[in-house]
């Protein structure tokens, strides 16, 4: 049995210094992903740093946007009034992830940070590039029908679980890290999440000790959002593909548009293609398909989940028909 200790720090500093100095050290608030990784021996570390007594639980709103606390519970994000007002496909994303035990558990750094389901990942009898380097990704030519067709490469093609996390990025959310040398960054989710590449057991561009402290969401647009979820069973599953949408549209034509994905891809893939192809335009059935068609140009489906790409343009076209009526859209 591996040695286990536990730190309970009182400051940020002190907690990003304990990460920083012993290369098996984590962070630990909710636990609802690392205690799963730690019994199935994914994951070994010889400190838990746990992070709930750091002032992160910030929940508030502004003209500017929103502030939400990197130690805020699912639970108490999805049931705040703001959030459900301003930004309700948020809501819509966290209750379609998990049960409600794991929401009073679970915080929002936790959430974003939370590691792929990959059944290779989490089988320690398996090679995997992710959690050992090198040792190749069996997922290609094994079970893959719930991995990414977006965004993988040669040694993974994993995808990134988190619901909320997808709504976030059409949000255009920014999340801020407190590095372990004091600095603060603030970091899109683009910035925030790494590709595989030949790299895939770096799911992020975080350094050890650094600190996720808090997430900001701009605004709101006005624009009517949807966040909906494809899944094998109707009880709560991983996304087969999701979708968060944005859609505002005058005098027929879209003139706000933010389409993400989960389901697809290593991180909340952004389908920004998708969107310029929309923007300006009557949202029509024939014009999503063209823009999905656009976006997932660069796809690498394997046999088993190139139904995903058909999927996704079938989602977005039904979210988009409740986001625009059909006298508006132009249909």
């Amino acid at each position: 049995m591996k040695p286990l200790s536990y730190a309970r720090p009182r400051t940020q500093a002190e907690a990003a210094a304990l990460v920083r100095r012993s290369p098996d050290a984590v962070f630990i608030a909710g636990g609802t992903n690392l205690t799963d990784l730690m019994k199935l021996d994914v994951v070994t570390p010889d400190l838990l740093v746990d992070v709930q007594d750091l002032d992160l639980t910030e929940l508030t709103h502004h003209e500017w946007g929103t502030v939400v606390g990197a130690g805020v519970t699912n639970a108490g994000l999805a049931g705040d009034i703001g959030i459900r007002r301003r930004y309700p496909l948020v809501s819509e994303a966290i209750l379609a992830g998990a049960s409600g035990q794991i929401r009073n558990a679970a915080s929002i750094a936790g959430n974003l940070l939370q590691r792929t389901r990959c059944g290779y990942f989490q089988d320690v009898t398996k090679p995997c590039n992710k959690r050992s380097p090198g040792s190749g990704c069996p997922a290609i030519a094994g079970a893959h029908r719930e991995l990414g067709v977006l965004g993988t490469s040669e040694h993974c093609v994993a995808t990134h679980p988190s619901d909320m996390a997808v709504a976030l990025a059409a949000l255009d959310a920014v999340v801020r890290v407190r590095r372990a040398t004091g600095s603060v960054s603030a970091l899109t989710l683009d910035e925030l999440y790494r590709l595989p590449g030949d790299r895939p057991d770096r799911d992020t561009t975080l350094e050890p000790g650094d600190l996720v402290t808090a997430v900001e969401l701009p605004a709101p647009t006005g624009a009517p959002s949807r966040y909906r979820k494809v899944r094998d069973r109707t009880s709560f599953a991983f996304a087969l593909v999701s979708v968060a949408a944005m859609l505002k549209v005058e005098d027929g034509v879209a003139v706000d548009v933010r389409l993400a994905y989960g389901g697809v891809a290593p991180r909340p893939w952004r389908a920004r293609t998708a969107e310029a192809a929309l923007l300006g335009e009557r949202p029509t059935d024939s014009l999503i398909t063209q823009a999905l068609q656009a976006e997932f140009a660069t796809a690498r489906p394997l046999p088993d989940n190139a139904f995903k790409i058909n999927l996704a343009a079938s989602l977005t076209r039904a979210v988009v028909r409740d986001l625009a009526p059909a006298q508006k859209a132009g249909r």
